[in-house]
């Protein structure tokens, strides 16, 4: 089935998991109309041939969950962390690459086995006022999100184009219209589009870190576990900062819609075959994104801590000292252009995910743009007034603020993922191995841990 082709409609009848509602402990209604449906199924799916066919009909819902990996906040959390602390915190980054790969198999089992996004099996599962309360978290890290790009996007247009924050800020308002331009053309134009934008990133980093020489020997040494993340509050503060900006609460809720998007049909063995393939694309995806989030702390490390400029944590600050510390003008050019690339990535999975949010929880469908306006505005107005108050100097501070304020609303999305993935009422055939949960169980705990570490840190001073 191609863009134009209808969407598949849900049919409750052919659904192996049908008989499991209304039980004990299982779903206790039936599905609705999905979200996004106007993309439910509209992307046909390969039913014989290679493993290699089949799975390239299912790649691309990964790579906009790595966007994730990539927006802007990302980039001030790793500056700021490679800067001031050289290539150790590269194990928090390889560390949350690990946590997304387990958390996102189960959005994919989640979405494609149940046939309910993290959303609707909230909305269904928990009393109302336990689904407000998600849904209030869901936004808040939507917000969060939002403002990264917002600051990211209008830094980029001032990086490159010398457009004023303030007014760059508002200009970002404007990409909604881009999004409706390519949901006309159907989903496979928006994955074409923020693959394109990956393959930008990647190559702009791949220039400037062949041109910082890092110490590979410290790269190597820079993956391994250190306990000194735990006794410095300074370094657990960007860690989970980090963690924050790359196993992100909103990707959990759009992974679990956009798996939807392809035609795989109702039956067991052809859902567990999607569930498959779907992981693939996530894991292959985030692994490739792992390299390019990796890249950003390489290059603070090799070119900022090396030279003693252990300060840099705005984005203006790092393109400004790239030049002369790389010897050459290009290297800032290719950052502001990476830059400007990842805040509009970023924009629309955000746009995406919030449409899932809004719909799945409370099951209010809004026309996309109207959706996008509401966010971003809300995103505008913090956005605004940091930049007139504090100018420059505080967008970085706000950006990593940020990032941290998504890690804190993680649990939240996380419990519920695992809860709903290891319950055979809920997902029958589909219920996830013991050691996929077990190792999910382990991740929330971390999550949950560092957190209150954090917070502890926080009130003590």
């Amino acid at each position: 089935m191609d863009a134009k082709s209808p969407a598949v409609t849900v049919d409750e009848a052919a659904d192996p998991l049908t008989e499991l509602v209304g039980q004990p402990g299982g779903w206790r209604n039936a599905r609705g109309d999905p979200s996004l449906a106007g993309m439910f199924g509209s992307i046909r799916t390969v039913k014989n041939g290679s493993f290699g066919r089949k799975l390239l009909a299912f790649l691309g819902p990964g790579y906009l969950v790595a966007v994730g990996y990539m927006d802007p906040g990302n980039w001030a959390t790793s500056l700021a962390g490679g800067a001031k602390f050289g290539y150790a915190l590269l194990t928090v980054a390889l560390l949350s690459n690990l946590m997304a790969i387990v958390l996102q198999s189960l959005c994919s089992r989640l979405g494609v086995g149940a046939g309910r996004d993290l959303a609707q099996a909230c909305r269904d599962s928990f009393p109302r006022a336990v689904s407000g309360a998600l849904w209030i978290s869901a936004e808040i890290a939507i917000t969060a999100t939002d403002l990264a790009e917002v600051i990211g996007t209008a830094i980029g247009l001032n990086l490159l184009f010398g457009i004023p924050l303030e007014i760059g800020v508002i200009i970002t308002a404007a990409d909604v219209f881009l999004i409706l331009a390519l949901q006309a053309f159907g989903f496979r134009w928006i994955e074409a589009f923020v693959v394109t934008l990956l393959g930008v990133i990647a190559a702009c980093f791949a220039v400037q870190i062949a041109m910082a020489d890092p110490d590979w020997g410290g790269v190597i040494r820079g993956f391994a576990p250190t306990t000194e993340i735990l006794k410095n509050p300074e370094m657990l503060y960007l860690a989970l900062g980090i963690l924050g900006a790359t196993v992100m609460p909103h990707n959990l809720y759009l992974h679990s819609g956009l798996v939807q998007t392809r035609g795989y049909g109702d039956s067991i063995p052809e859902k567990k075959e999607a569930i498959r393939l779907s992981t693939w694309d996530s894991t292959i995806a985030l692994c490739l994104a792992l390299t390019i989030n990796a890249s950003i702390l390489i290059l603070a490390a090799a070119t900022f801590h090396k030279s003693g400029r252990t300060d840099i944590a705005e984005l203006d600050q790092a393109h400004a000292f790239l030049a002369p510390l790389l010897g050459s003008t290009l290297a800032p050019t290719l950052f502001a252009v990476a830059l400007l690339c990842c805040g509009l990535n970023s924009t629309i999975t955000a746009t995406l995910a919030g449409q899932i949010v809004m719909e799945g929880f409370i099951n209010l469908r809004i026309a996309p743009w109207l959706r996008r306006m509401v966010t971003r505005m809300i995103a505008i107005v913090p956005a605004v007034f940091v930049t007139l108050w504090y100018g420059e100097q505080g967008t970085g501070q706000l950006l990593i603020l940020s990032q941290v304020v998504l890690s804190l609303q993680l649990p939240f999305a996380v419990v519920p993922l695992v809860l709903f993935t290891a319950s055979k009422r809920k997902m029958g055939p589909f219920v996830a191995p013991r050691w996929v949960t077990a190792l999910a169980t382990l991740t929330a705990a971390i999550i949950i841990a560092l957190n209150i570490k954090l917070v502890v840190d926080f009130i003590g001073g």
